[in-house]
């Protein structure tokens, strides 16, 4: 439940928006209604509010959501553009490991590509937990 927090609140924003939009667009119509001696027709109201919130929607929150998630999307698959320095990095780092490490470079990168579930020259979010960093033999003090 914790990991979605800002997705539970985004909703409850959004539940929010959409609930006060609706009544706040019901007082209108009333309002107009009765300015005209006239009684509130429901589907009227009805059509009113859902064009217009099909209005909000095409203008704002799909433009909005399509730029968001699109732009997570080809992050997480890893577009040329979500990738300029980190391979560049990793490439350096491993060359770094494999000049000063001799013969057990190879098997300490090959131990943290494994444990990062590093494939195809891309990392995906893993834990940096001290006691694997031991085991592959690397001497790194916790941090305080």
């Amino acid at each position: 439940m914790r990991k979605y927090n800002y997705a539970w609140l985004t909703l409850g924003f959004f539940l929010v928006s959409l609930i006060l939009h609706w009544w706040f667009g019901y007082q209108a119509a009333a309002d107009d209604a009765k300015s005209h001696g006239e009684a509130l027709q429901t589907s009227a109201y009805l059509h009113e509010m859902l064009r217009d919130t099909f209005e909000n929607w095409q203008s704002d929150f799909l433009q909005l959501l399509w730029q968001v998630v699109g732009l997570a999307y080809f992050l997480y698959v890893g577009s040329p553009s979500s990738k300029e320095g980190g391979d560049r990095l990793e490439a350096k780092v491993d060359a770094m490991m494999r000049m000063i490490g001799g013969e057990k470079a190879q098997e300490v990168i090959a131990k943290l590509d494994q444990h990062y579930l590093r494939g195809g020259g891309h990392a995906k979010p893993h834990g940096h937990d001290a006691p694997f960093i031991r085991d592959i033999g690397l001497n790194v003090a916790p941090r305080r």
